[in-house]
């Protein structure tokens, strides 16, 4: 029985690969709480005119990006995870949106006080470079995977992993933004449940989402594996935590 789970928990790590931010492959194995305090889509809808010049920075497979429906001659995109850039260019570049290759967020290749809105969503950000594009008036929104999450689902397995990015909370980028100039619109932290009806899935994720779960394979984790694996045949799921903050911050008129 062991050696059936190892074999099958080394086919899901061996497929973990992901285009743009495309979950499908374990849907329905796992929950993540969607539940937030705040709706991003309606907070950047409500800061959003057809007028305006928009940059989405990390957008990935640029999927929330095309569902803003906002005049391509007026949208500009970054990525610069590589298989996502070669989709981008596929799917953006054709309909005239200006894409951009980077993955610096203190060098984006856009000239000063470019844009009147930018959008960032669980991607990096630099708060000094995102006031040097923003022309005056201009707002900044993010919603931002805090440095807690996921946190208790990593010590079952990688128990000595030191925390990966100790200052991505509300407290530490609250003070970030306000030191570049910016004022702070909007708010939110939130903490909510993730859970797993499958460990392979569990493993899945885990390789995905791999700059959390530094150093994790079937193999080197594998006792610990089954332990959960005891935990979903008794409870029919295990669970951790997601942390998300957001941030609207904006440049005032000079």
């Amino acid at each position: 029985m062991d050696e059936k789970l190892r074999k099958y928990w080394k086919e899901e790590e061996a497929c973990a690969h992901i285009l743009g931010w495309d979950f499908s492959h374990i849907e329905g194995r796992y929950e993540e709480g969607q539940d937030l305090p705040w709706d991003y889509d309606r907070i950047v809808r409500s800061h959003l005119t057809h007028q305006m010049r928009i940059l989405d920075y990390d957008t990935g497979g640029g999927e929330y990006l095309l569902s803003l429906r906002h005049p391509f001659e007026l949208t500009c995109a970054t990525e610069g995870y590589a298989p996502n850039v070669e989709l981008c260019r596929k799917t953006l570049l054709p309909l005239g949106i200006d894409l951009r290759e980077c993955r610096d967020p203190s060098r984006i290749p856009f000239p000063d006080r470019s844009f009147d809105l930018i959008l960032n969503r669980h991607g990096s950000f630099d708060p000094p470079e995102l006031y040097r594009l923003l022309k005056p008036g201009g707002t900044f929104i993010t919603q931002q995977v805090g440095s807690l999450n996921d946190r208790d689902l990593v010590a079952r397995v990688l128990p000595d992993l030191e925390l990966p990015f100790q200052d991505h909370d509300l407290e530490h980028q609250r003070r970030a933004f306000e030191a570049a100039g910016f004022q702070i619109l909007q708010t939110g932290e939130s903490f909510r449940p993730i859970r797993f009806m499958d460990i392979g899935a569990f493993v899945w994720f885990a390789r995905v989402i791999e700059w959390e779960f530094k150093g994790f394979s079937v193999d080197r984790c594998f006792e610990d594996l089954m332990e959960m694996h005891r935990e979903v045949k008794e409870k029919g799921f295990i669970q951790g935590t997601t942390h998300r903050y957001l941030i609207v911050a904006g440049r005032a008129y000079d």
